[in-house]
């Protein structure tokens, strides 16, 4: 990866041996590089498994990270009306547990 010192907010980058000059701002920069980083090391371990190559390998490595996103999403999201449901069903089975113990006293 080089950066183009013509093109200020553009840089130059490399998957699986194809150079691609793609829009990027300086802030951004380390972000995208780490990102090819990670869809060329993709694009490599699926071509290994499957000998695809070109326009298939990419739509292969884009679902397969598009796949990995939305299992990330849906194993960190929750129901908030449902958790805030459960809270109060435990609060009101502990106000009844401590209400029994009061009366022993």
């Amino acid at each position: 990866m080089k950066r183009d010192a013509s093109a200020g907010s553009s840089l130059d980058i490399n998957l699986r041996g194809r150079e691609y000059r793609v829009a990027c701002a300086p802030e951004e920069r380390e972000a995208l590089q780490a990102a090819v980083r990670y869809v060329d090391a993709q694009m490599a371990e699926i071509s290994a498994r499957t000998n695809a190559q070109g326009e298939r390998l990419a739509v292969m490595a884009a679902l397969n990270m598009a796949h990995e996103l939305l299992a990330d999403r849906d194993a960190s999201s929750f129901d908030a009306r449902d958790f805030r449901r459960r809270i109060s069903a435990m609060e009101a089975r502990l106000d009844e547990a401590l209400a029994q113990q009061e009366r022993l006293f």
